[in-house]
């Protein structure tokens, strides 16, 4: 009994110890798509001041917390408040990535997810989402019209990546490791043949939509070089979409890069040009919202350093089957314009998850074989209570042996943009049953933001001078 209560303080001062992390009920018995289900689904409607009034709150740690809440804000039209929680996260972001390796926090929230769950860890968020935490602070200062800081933003957008890109292969390495020094083999490709898994294109793994935002701000501030090369990215992902395509053509022209103007013209034909009394509009569109992570559970066989075989059930986050969307249709001066796309938010998102579940399927084995280790301690040479102990660990097990389903999940599900040519002067756009007017300037460049989710639209423009 002694034995029992002690292994038991032993998890509770573990979890308490993990206190600083993401300790909470909500973390310990249930998970984040289940906790934030309100919130996503009124966003997914369009019901973006419901969304706020459900905002989580010590769920998701600073970061992922602090990201929901200002893309929340950002359609909410809470464009300073939007700002500030995602400069928070940037905060922490930083803090993270600057820590050094062996923290003691960071250890202890570790060993007491490890008799739990992965929900009590430190949330790292992936690299797309980095890549969209820069982009949305870069809009809303592209909303205050201050194009130097959004440029700092995209520039810092790659950095950021691709510093957290290299951490993730450290940790990866890392989890390995300690498998091989706790004895414990597993047949984790058995397991990972049946996991719902996703494709490994460019799409899913760089955003066209960062590359062609950041390419139109560089070219309204005269930076036609840095211009050039991410619309050169933007069409390497996205190569059917005729923004790009006439973007990078048209500042191609400019550069007098004729080689390259030759190959993009036999492509994708003559850009569109202005007249005198005309301008040009580029619409950007988000649509929808990605996919919450959901729950699936497997058996796993798992050998201890004995060759003892022990099946267990585990609980690992998954994407249910997807199928891509076309653009919904908007309306300009009564006109249908149709978009091209830029990103898939849910492919990225699945490649993602594609390439840590490995790294989460590593600390399950680790988890179950700790819980595993500490039942047959606390039942050591006390055969009494054998029945009674196994039956105290099943339950715990059953209880907190919940799927990460932490992600940024009010992000779009994709993004389209498209270009037109129309009179210079009032346009009128129609999304849904909304109608916004605008004004556009003689050989003008006017960029029309939209984000589109459920009957809503949150719309804005801005004046990108001649391009």
């Amino acid at each position: 009994m002694i034995r029992r209560i002690r292994h038991i303080a032993v998890i509770c001062m573990a979890l308490g110890a993990s206190a600083c992390a993401n300790f909470s009920a909500g973390n310990l018995f249930s998970h984040y798509s289940e906790q934030n289900r309100k919130m996503y689904q009124a966003v997914r409607s369009g019901h973006y001041q419901d969304a706020s009034n459900e905002l989580p709150d010590n769920i998701g740690g600073d970061i992922l917390d602090n990201l929901e809440k200002g893309r929340v804000y950002f359609l909410n039209h809470d464009v300073q408040k939007s700002q500030s929680f995602l400069a928070q996260s940037d905060q922490a972001v930083r803090r993270q990535q600057d820590e050094a390796i062996i923290s003691v926090s960071r250890e202890a929230a570790s060993f007491g997810s490890l008799v739990a769950n992965d929900n009590l860890t430190e949330y790292v968020p992936a690299d797309y989402e980095l890549g969209f935490l820069h982009l949305y602070l870069a809009l809303s200062y592209v909303y205050d019209n201050q194009l130097e800081d959004a440029l700092v933003e995209l520039r810092r957008a790659n950095q950021v990546q691709e510093k957290a890109r290299n951490q993730r292969q450290d940790e990866l390495l890392k989890e390995k490791d300690q498998l091989k020094r706790e004895g414990v083999h597993t047949n984790v490709g058995s397991l990972l043949a049946n996991y719902p898994s996703s494709g490994t294109t460019l799409q899913s793994i760089q955003n066209g939509y960062l590359f062609y935002l950041s390419a139109l701000l560089y070219e309204a501030n005269g930076d036609l070089n840095d211009a050039y090369v991410d619309y050169r990215r933007a069409l390497a992902v996205a190569p059917d979409n005729a923004s790009v395509a006439g973007s990078a053509l048209r500042c191609a022209q400019k550069l007098g890069m004729n080689q390259d103007v030759t190959l993009l013209r036999k492509k994708y034909g003559a850009p569109q040009r202005p007249g005198k009394k005309q301008g040009r509009v580029i619409i950007i569109q988000e649509q929808g919202i990605v996919d919450q992570l959901k729950g699936w559970e497997q058996s796993l066989p798992v050998y201890d350093s004995n060759g003892r075989m022990n099946l267990y059930s585990v609980a690992l986050p998954y994407y249910p089957a997807y199928h891509a969307s076309n653009a919904f249709p908007v309306s300009l001066n009564e006109m249908m314009v149709e978009g091209d796309r830029l990103v898939d938010t849910n492919m990225m998102a699945r490649k993602q998850l594609n390439e840590r579940i490995t790294s989460i399927v590593f600390r399950q084995i680790l988890r179950l074989t700790l819980k595993n280790a500490l039942r047959k301690e606390s039942t050591k040479d006390d055969n009494n209570n054998v029945d009674v102990a196994n039956i105290v660990m099943n339950v715990w097990n059953t209880l907190t042996e919940q799927p990460d389903t932490r992600s940024w999940i009010t992000l779009p599900g994709a993004v389209f943009s498209a270009t037109t040519i129309v009179s210079a002067g009032e346009q009128t756009l129609t999304v849904g049953s909304q109608s916004y007017s605008f004004r556009v300037p003689e050989q003008g460049t006017t960029l029309v933001w939209l984000s589109r989710q459920g009957e809503n639209a949150v719309i804005w423009h801005k004046q990108l001078g001649r391009l």
